[in-house]
């Protein structure tokens, strides 16, 4: 007969007391042994406080019994209590037999968590040994670091996100699309049942208070560590406790996705990645990177470098390949966990034990050199690192703050939201985004699955090939200041539509909208019926403009140029301009916009070789609103240009 998890643990718990009820009475009093074995139990009833007490009650019976100074040591030690710590390891080394040798090594590692790493060499220095070389370097290594990261600390100082965001429960793994008005987070509810919230930024540059995401994408199962897209509307996360008929498919922690075609809208049931990323090992924290085609994620697969590892997976020929370690520049024998790849697609930061750091988990950085290879970990500093743990983060579009998951506010384990300005030296490189929809130039019907593939104009390099949503048909894009874009856009049925754009720092302010509108493949002109001669008219294109612009960009010169060069062979057509505001500013301006908008896109034509007296063009001001301008997108909508074929 097997006994069941729960009666070996209590078998194992009362073996346990037994052995260490005997082993201290041999070196304490009765009483001390009495109160050394009911503190063991208190501990194990997760009565910490009190056990921590019954401990020193048994320290104070007797002083020279080294098993009560090593149990509490480690236990202050695991609830960071630092100070408490190097207190009772002093007094063992004082009051023990041996005590200096036999507590040096575990007096040394609370020193350094303690922010003593001066005191800390002089123990290494003096009790190391041969025989745990490693393990004492390892220490000397931390030491020093600790000493020179507290000696230059970071400018700013974290601040937590307040109680609209974090709670009594742990919250951690933040993330945000790239607009920056919506943080997403996992919380453990009553520190037992992990759930997907999300807290969206209210008009005074904080936040509004969190709610949970709701059923789907959270279930009775664990979900957690959720990465956000950077348009919103894909979800990747970790769901624990899975299972499966063939033991294989699903198990422990997998990766899953869900999507949403509209930001407001509902979540669709949440899918499993496939057997090329989730295995019967743990994988979970996923990251996608900004173009869609890297998922990174943690797992502790073999292959590894030991604990759990960063691993990579790259998306080609329309599937996930097998995933490849990020390698030994990220990887330790250690830990590494919670990858962010930032919108830059260049700086990963992430979560490790393994590299020399404060304490616990901190918080490092690295720089892509080219597909495979990375540059070493780069510890954040002091004092967004400490000897607490720090883990999860993710960078602000601005790239200046850092959010981050922390429990030094509060007992061990017990986490919550932070920000901080990152300092220049960790940061990425700046970029800003551009978005739009993509639609039918003549029924302004949306086109979803658009396929938008934007590369380098200078160097003709891919940069993303992405389709447009399948809800609204909008895209989104991260781009890098100060370089010219050459956009080709595609959808079955429709004459395809090249861009070109330049990016320079304007947009890390505002970013770009570019709306993308198709023409029908199987246009044709109209032509006059010769019974109804009635004038037939054919909107060709409309152009958007930002506010206050009135000069065309290279994109909306070459869309002219695609709508108008079908028809310059034909002498019976006239074309019309006709340009709008929204209604802001007063009605005299918006008149005087609009006419020199109109005016612009008319000599574009006539460049083309469309003689002047075959255009008629008008300024409207706010005449004619085909959107509301209550918002910024319907006051983007208004400010147009559109360009009609008169036949």
């Amino acid at each position: 007969m097997y006994f069941s998890h729960r009666m070996r643990k209590i078998a194992f718990f009362f073996l346990y007391c037994l052995i260490t009820s005997l082993a201290a009475s041999a070196q304490m009093s009765r009483k001390a042994g009495r109160l050394y074995t009911a503190a063991i139990v208190l501990k194990s009833k997760k009565q910490t406080e009190k056990a921590c007490k019954a401990m020193e009650l048994a320290i104070k019976k007797s002083r020279s019994a080294p098993e009560s100074y090593s149990m509490l040591g480690q236990w202050y030690y695991e609830l960071h209590k630092f100070n408490d710590a190097v207190r009772i390891f002093r007094h063992a080394s004082q009051h023990c037999r041996n005590g200096n040798s036999r507590f040096a090594k575990p007096l040394a590692k609370c020193l350094i968590s303690a922010g003593q790493p001066g005191s800390a060499l002089q123990v290494i220095s003096t009790y190391a040994t041969i025989a745990d070389s490693a393990e004492w370097n390892r220490m000397r290594t931390q030491a020093f670091f600790v000493s020179d990261a507290l000696a230059s600390p970071v400018r700013d100082t974290p601040v937590n996100l307040g109680p609209r965001v974090n709670s009594s429960d742990p919250e951690l793994f933040p993330s945000m699309a790239v607009d920056s008005q919506d943080l997403f987070f996992t919380r453990r509810v009553n520190n037992m049942d992990e759930d997907l919230f999300h807290a969206r930024a209210d008009s005074c540059g904080g936040w509004l208070y969190a709610r949970s995401l709701g059923e789907p994408p959270n279930s009775p199962s664990q979900e957690s560590s959720q990465f956000i897209s950077a348009d919103g509307h894909y979800l990747f996360f970790t769901r624990c406790e899975n299972q499966s008929l063939d033991g294989f498919a699903e198990g422990g922690c997998d990766l899953y996705m869900t999507y949403r075609v509209a930001n407001d809208s509902d979540w669709n049931q949440p899918q499993p990645f496939g057997l090329t990323i989730n295995t019967t090992a743990y994988e979970g924290m996923p990251s996608l990177s900004p173009d869609n085609r890297e998922l990174y994620f943690v797992s502790d697969r073999k292959g590894g470098y030991g604990g759990y590892d960063i691993w990579i997976s790259r998306f080609e020929d329309g599937l996930w390949q097998l995933p490849v370690n990020a390698g030994p520049s990220i990887n330790t024998s250690g830990n590494e966990t919670a990858p962010y790849m930032d919108a830059d697609n260049q700086t990963l930061y992430f979560t490790s034990d393994g590299w020399p750091g404060m304490g616990g988990t901190d918080l490092f950085m690295c720089k892509r050199i080219n597909d495979s290879t990375y540059t070493h970990a780069l510890n954040l500093g002091y004092p967004i690192n400490t000897a607490h743990d720090e883990k999860s983060e993710c960078i602000t579009l601005d790239c200046k703050k850092l959010l981050f998951a922390s429990d030094r506010d509060g007992p061990a384990g017990n986490y919550d939201l932070f920000e901080v300005q990152l300092p220049s030296n960790r940061r990425p490189i700046p970029i800003s985004y551009i978005y739009g929809k993509v639609y039918d130039s003549l029924t302004r019907e949306r086109l979803s699955t658009a396929i938008i593939h934007i590369c380098n104009a200078t160097t003709g390099d891919t940069i993303y090939r992405v389709p447009s949503n399948r809800g609204d048909a909008s895209y989104l894009i991260t781009l890098h200041m100060g370089n010219t874009y050459a956009i080709h856009t595609w959808h079955h049925g429709y004459t395809e539509r090249n861009d070109t754009l330049d990016f320079d720092k304007q947009y890390l302010v505002q970013p770009m909208v570019h709306n993308v509108a198709l023409l029908p493949y199987d246009y044709v002109a109209p032509v006059p019926d010769t019974s109804k001669p009635e004038v037939t008219d054919s909107l060709l294109t409309m152009l958007h403009f930002d506010v206050n612009r009135v000069e065309l960009s290279d994109s909306e010169k070459a869309t002219i140029r695609l709508v108008v060069l079908p028809f310059l062979s034909d002498t019976a057509f006239t074309i019309i301009v006709n340009a709008y505001t929204d209604n802001t500013g007063t009605p005299m301006i918006n008149e005087q916009l609009s006419s020199e908008r109109a005016k612009q896109v008319t000599r574009q034509i006539i460049a083309m070789g469309v003689p002047k007296n075959r255009i008629i063009a008008k300024g409207w001001g706010e005449a004619k609103m085909i959107a509301s301008n209550d918002t910024e997108a319907g006051q983007r909508m208004n400010r147009r240009v559109e360009i009609t074929l008169r036949k």
